[in-house]
């Protein structure tokens, strides 16, 4: 019994070009690219209510230390007090990576501390800062 084995005809590729290789490897990074700023956009929509999220629990945290000690840390204490004292583990960060600003008395009620976040222009007294006594 003879085997026959199948052969090609010379004239056909026996495999992908590295032009071919290269073209698909670029439309995968061209979606991978799109893919990664779809992302980066959703995360960025997220920085905003994590802020305000954070804030109110520094409000939450500064009402306990005010049952504890009768006041309010002053705006020299700041929101270390709130460390110092155990209500928090650690100094928190807004989503941008900065510090909280804390004041008491607070410029629209003086009768609370205000807590702001400068949003991500970093700039006080612009749109997308995120203050305590607003929200």
């Amino acid at each position: 019994m003879k085997h026959s084995t199948a052969s090609r005809p010379s004239h056909l590729p026996s495999g992908f070009t590295l032009l071919e290789i290269v073209i698909v490897l670029g439309i995968i990074a061209i979606l991978m690219g799109g893919g990664i700023y779809g992302m980066k956009k959703i995360a960025d929509k997220t920085k905003k209510p994590a802020a305000e999220s954070r804030i109110t629990s520094l409000v939450s945290a500064l009402g306990v230390y005010k049952l504890n000690m009768k006041r309010y840390p002053t705006t020299q204490e700041g929101l270390q007090a709130l460390v110092r004292g155990k209500y928090l583990d650690s100094m928190p960060k807004d989503p941008w990576d900065r510090d909280y600003i804390y004041r008491f008395p607070g410029k629209a009620d003086k009768s609370r501390p205000e807590i702001i976040s400068l949003g991500e222009d970093g700039q006080e007294g612009t749109e997308d800062d995120i203050n305590s006594q607003d929200l």
